[in-house]
């Protein structure tokens, strides 16, 4: 599995239309997607997956006068929700196959069965690699491509609280999902991180806390107030990461970022986090909420991405679908 940060031929996303993942809130979701598909679109072209012809009008709508229109394709290929991430094809190259680009089609029970239906989001991978024109390999194993970080040289990070949960693959245990992670992904370590933050109903996807930036840098998020509830886990984890050894024995480069305040609806606390970007081919897009934080923690991202250009756009009202951009989108590697 190619590193976020190789090039792209596409960047895969699935339109939000589900209104129960925004309660009371789903109006502001679609400006934001459709400014976050503007800045994409402008460097590389993104496919977006909509229920149908009246649908696509109405997408088409909200990029007009947005978007760069020619970098911009539509695939009736109806969802149950918006999280590609997690319901999306994961695409791994092989070299010297007939076929360079594979696509995996890895179960999907909408993380561990917590929002039926899913029957549509689970089928969504085979549909992508058709139009892709690439094969697709069904494995029996429920991932979510948002659970997992690869730096492309070999390594995988993942959190224990997720995808050692029964919820996902409860006869697999620790050897199984790690001996799957390698045959499928072409890994040959795996690294464990604990628990998640507040708020995250995936029970702890790598992406909303660490993530790799080079194949030996990470990027990790930090609670400085002791009192808030996510300052344990976060600590916790930024102890592991000191620990932790690539496969060559090297350690890892860890470079913090600060949480923001609670971010909450209706008494409930969101998973808010800057972790939460996605790398695109000349960008790298950046959840912020109108935080202090905000603009030290785009400068870290700056320094370690200075071929891009890193963007915030306010995610304030988005995370109230329990998620982000990182969350909203699947890479397709180049060939």
């Amino acid at each position: 599995m190619p590193p976020e940060w190789a090039p792209h031929q596409c960047t895969w996303i699935s339109w939000p239309h589900n209104r129960d993942s925004w309660p009371g809130k789903f109006e502001p979701v679609e400006p934001v997607m459709a400014r976050f598909v503007g800045v994409l679109s402008a460097t590389e072209l993104v496919r977006i997956n909509v229920l149908d012809a009246a649908h696509e009008a109405h997408v088409r709508a909200h990029l007009e006068g947005v978007a760069t229109a020619a970098n911009v394709r539509f695939h009736h290929f109806p969802t149950n929700d918006a999280w590609c991430r997690d319901h999306g094809a994961i695409f791994v190259s092989r070299a010297g196959a007939d076929a360079p680009l594979l696509a995996l089609d890895f179960g999907f029970n909408a993380w561990g069965g917590k929002y039926p239906p899913f029957d549509r989001d689970n089928a969504i991978p085979p549909q992508m690699a058709e139009a892709l024109g690439v094969p697709c390999r069904s494995i029996d194993m429920i991932l979510e491509g948002g659970s997992i970080e690869v730096n492309g040289a070999g390594a995988l990070m993942t959190t224990e609280n997720c995808l050692l949960n029964p919820n996902r693959n409860p006869t697999m245990g620790r050897d199984g999902i790690e001996a799957a992670l390698k045959a499928n992904l072409g890994v040959n370590h795996v690294m464990w991180l604990g628990d998640g933050i507040v708020g995250d109903d995936t029970d702890g996807h790598i992406d909303d806390i660490t993530r790799f930036v080079a194949e030996d840098t990470v990027v990790t998020m930090i609670e400085g107030d002791a009192g808030d509830e996510n300052h344990a886990p976060l600590a916790e984890n930024r102890e592991r990461l000191d620990t932790l050894r690539l496969a060559d024995g090297r350690p890892l480069n860890v470079v913090e970022l600060s949480m923001p305040r609670p971010v909450c609806f209706n008494g409930d606390r969101l998973p808010a986090s800057h972790a939460n970007f996605y790398i695109g081919n000349q960008v790298v897009i950046v959840p912020v909420f109108n935080d202090p934080v905000d603009a030290p923690n785009l400068a870290r991202l700056r320094d370690l991405f200075p071929g891009r250009d890193v963007v915030g756009i306010d995610c304030t009202d988005v995370v109230l679908g329990l998620g982000a951009f990182h969350c909203l989108t699947q890479q397709v590697p180049a060939a």
